[in-house]
């Protein structure tokens, strides 16, 4: 008897970490859902895949909107009638300008993206986790080393990552008694179009400005193929994968 197929969504998948993670998971045979406002990056990404494009399926969502939510896990119960595996990549930041000079819109468009699109599609997973046979089922969420320590300038960004610990500490508590296991990736200077300023030096703590190195996201995908590849009895709870002299450790 062949080995029922493993079932992946990765939100945020054409670009950066997302694109990375999809293309590794694919490589350890999962069929993977590549969800994002963006077609054609999300085709590119399926396009880099090669023969394992046939393992993929892009669904067009916008994990802020509820409806499209509901839509793309609608897609997933008709195409597989499960989900083995939800990768809450999908994020988003704002300017790095004063606290005081952020408007309102500002604020709310990170918030929505990087929060409250991780909680609808947790949501919806553990809907689908808790009643698929078997059940059960693991989410991995995208932190980032900001959910630790912030950046000047970058409020927005900070307060919505650390709130995403809060809901991965809540996620993994919930899901217990339902098999399923929540974890979460901070990611310190992966080299992505979000991090591209990095090169050219950004605002320190102390004022001055400094170029960071940046690492290969390949790097933390394999980080989030080896959280995946565990048995739902075994859980990372947090992991954190960074450029080796990025100043993190001893930031302020």
């Amino acid at each position: 008897m062949s080995a029922r197929p493993r079932i992946a969504l990765v939100t945020g998948a054409g670009t950066g970490v997302g694109r990375a993670a999809t293309l590794a998971l694919l490589k350890e045979g999962y069929q993977v859902v590549l969800a994002g406002r963006t077609i054609r990056t999300l085709v590119e990404t399926t396009k880099l895949a090669g023969p394992l494009e046939s393992a993929t399926l892009i669904v067009p969502a916008d994990v802020a909107n509820p409806r499209s939510v509901d839509e793309l896990f609608q897609r997933i119960r008709e195409s597989f009638g499960r989900l083995d595996l939800l990768f809450n990549n999908a994020g988003g930041n704002a300017p790095a300008i004063p606290l005081e000079d952020l408007s309102l819109e500002q604020w709310k468009s990170v918030v929505d993206i990087n929060l409250t699109g991780t909680f609808l599609c947790t949501q919806a997973a553990f809907r689908l986790m808790k009643t698929q046979v078997p059940k059960g089922g693991r989410i991995i969420n995208n932190g980032s080393v900001s959910a630790q320590v912030p950046r000047p300038n970058s409020a927005p960004y900070t307060a919505s990552k650390h709130a995403i610990t809060g809901l991965t500490k809540s996620t993994s508590l919930d899901g217990r008694h339902h098999d399923i296991a929540c974890g979460q990736i901070d990611i310190g200077n992966a080299a992505t179009d979000m991090t591209a300023r990095m090169t050219d030096g950004v605002i320190q703590a102390d004022g001055s400005t400094r170029a960071e190195p940046r690492i290969d996201p390949a790097h933390v995908a394999r980080a989030v193929v080896y959280m995946a590849s565990l048995p739902l009895a075994a859980n990372v709870p947090f992991i954190t994968v960074m450029a080796t002299k990025m100043p993190l450790v001893g930031r302020g």
